[in-house]
């Protein structure tokens, strides 16, 4: 029962991530220390399914416990405090990156030239990414009002991407959708769902809602499960590689986040700079023992 309670708060986590842009749920993940159980299950589910369910189920209920309760609460931390409260994240990426460090120097001796050189890829790639001006995003009822087949069609591809993005470490799935033009719509139509709870005979509501996150979350569990069985086999087969890019992953987030105009919303008096010292103080020290202890 507590490993069942355990996993469902592990999927909490997991999913307040997609909400906030340029935040990785494999990040978090390994802060928390069941990112190889993550991609173990997903790999291993057909092999021994109740074990997988074990640890599935509580996980995919978590997700959507903190997307929905969460949405609003993170949206008005960004909304009211984005510097300290993106700083906090912030805080947390870069805490991971010494225990990552550390899982390259268990496959051997200290950084080689090539660990450099995969290291410096991704950083590279999400520099160039994070320079990219995102669209503009049109209203989101109009989108949705409008949706047709070829829309839904694009959004499966979007979500594919994206969950490949959030099961990589250091790359976000919300930040693959804030760079497509969907992160608006997809997050009005998941904040639509309290509205739709308090009024379930709405059905013009509910076609509407599905029209976005049907789609978008059938793509999400086809490149989820992709990404997954890929990864799994790399960090098998090439350990070093994988944590090389993957500390390099975690270094480019932290610059490709901090380019976010959305980070800098609530302004940088200084009552907003010390709380933002405080609050990735508060985040790097968190995931820095976390990552200590579970890695």
């Amino acid at each position: 029962m507590v490993k069942l309670f355990l996993n469902f708060i592990y999927g909490i986590s997991f999913g307040i991530t997609q909400i906030v842009p340029g935040v990785s749920g494999g990040t978090v993940a390994i802060i928390m220390g069941f990112y190889d159980e993550l991609i173990d299950t997903i790999n291993n589910f057909t092999k021994d399914y109740k074990r997988c369910f074990k640890f599935i189920l509580p996980f995919l209920f978590g997700i959507g416990m903190g997307m929905v309760l969460f949405s609003s609460l993170v949206s008005f931390m960004l909304e009211n405090f984005s510097f300290p409260t993106m700083l906090f994240f912030v805080g947390l990426i870069a805490g991971i990156a010494p225990a990552v460090y550390g899982k390259i120097k268990e496959t051997g001796s200290s950084l080689k030239l090539q660990d450099i050189i995969l290291i410096l890829i991704p950083i590279v790639v999400l520099v160039a990414i994070s320079h990219l001006s995102s669209p503009t995003e049109p209203d989101p009822y109009e989108v949705i009002s409008n949706a047709g087949i070829p829309y839904m069609a694009f959004l499966f591809f979007v979500g594919a991407l994206a969950a490949a993005a959030l099961i990589i470490p250091g790359v976000s799935g919300s930040f693959i959708l804030l760079l497509l033009g969907v992160y608006h719509i997809a997050t009005y139509s998941l904040s639509s769902i309290r509205e739709l709870l308090s009024d379930i005979t709405n059905v013009s509501l509910m076609l509407d809602i599905l029209k976005i996150m049907l789609p978008l979350g059938l793509g999400v569990i086809v490149g989820g499960l992709a990404m997954a069985r890929l990864v799994g086999k790399l960090l098998e087969n090439y350990t070093r590689i994988v944590y090389s890019l993957i500390l390099g992953l975690i270094i480019g987030s932290i610059y490709a986040l901090m380019r976010e105009p959305m980070v800098y919303e609530s302004g940088t008096a200084a009552p907003m700079v010390i709380a933002a010292v405080i609050s990735f103080a508060i985040g790097f020290i968190t995931s820095f023992m976390l990552g200590k202890k579970k890695m």
